[in-house]
């Protein structure tokens, strides 16, 4: 799928990271409400999975809609580039959600909130990598009129969405796991 008349500007980028960021305050109130730190410490392996799951379903689904608008722009073309991508996708990010959750885990605070906020973080070399290793403003041309500025003001509060979904999934994974396992006991 390509996007034939789209630009994308530093403004819209601006005014999208304050929506994101808006819609972050309420998701990560909910989570926090929700995941106490007690029940925080049991979702490393929870985290792990759904960050495998999400992560690459989000990937497939970026890849397959805007290859050609987006990542052919400043990535070679492998014959099976959604499966190279999901593949490096499963094993890398269990990992970052791994990293984010002992993080979170050990600094002081409400543990969701800040799983939620490094998760946040976390665009930020990503993104920077895109934009000074890859030249994705350069070579992308819905991308031309955004500044680098206005991407990473965007991609954090977008990375808390997507890290704070991860953290829900995770949640309710643990949940299904104590239901299944209480139910097979009798």
């Amino acid at each position: 799928m390509t996007l034939p008349d789209v630009v994308v500007t530093s403004e819209m980028l601006w005014l999208s990271a304050l929506v994101a960021a808006l819609i972050d305050v309420g998701l990560v109130l909910f989570l926090a409400r929700r995941i106490q730190p007690s029940r925080f410490w049991q979702l490393h392996w929870p985290i792990a999975l759904a960050s495998g799951v999400f992560w690459m379903s989000l990937g497939l689904f970026f890849f397959e809609t805007t290859w050609e608008s987006f990542y052919a722009m400043f990535l070679p073309n492998p014959a099976n580039r959604s499966l190279v991508r999901s593949t490096l996708e499963l094993l890398l990010y269990p990992v970052i959600g791994l990293v984010i959750w002992w993080l979170a885990a050990r600094l002081p605070g409400n543990p969701t909130v800040t799983f939620c906020l490094l998760g946040g973080l976390e665009a930020l070399p990503e993104h920077l990598w895109g934009i000074y290793r890859l030249g994705m403003l350069d070579k992308v041309p819905f991308l031309q009129q955004a500044s680098p500025a206005s991407v990473l003001a965007f991609a954090v509060p977008e990375y808390v969405l997507y890290w704070g979904s991860t953290l829900g999934i995770a949640h309710l994974i643990q949940r299904v796991w104590q239901w299944c396992r209480q139910r097979m006991r009798f």
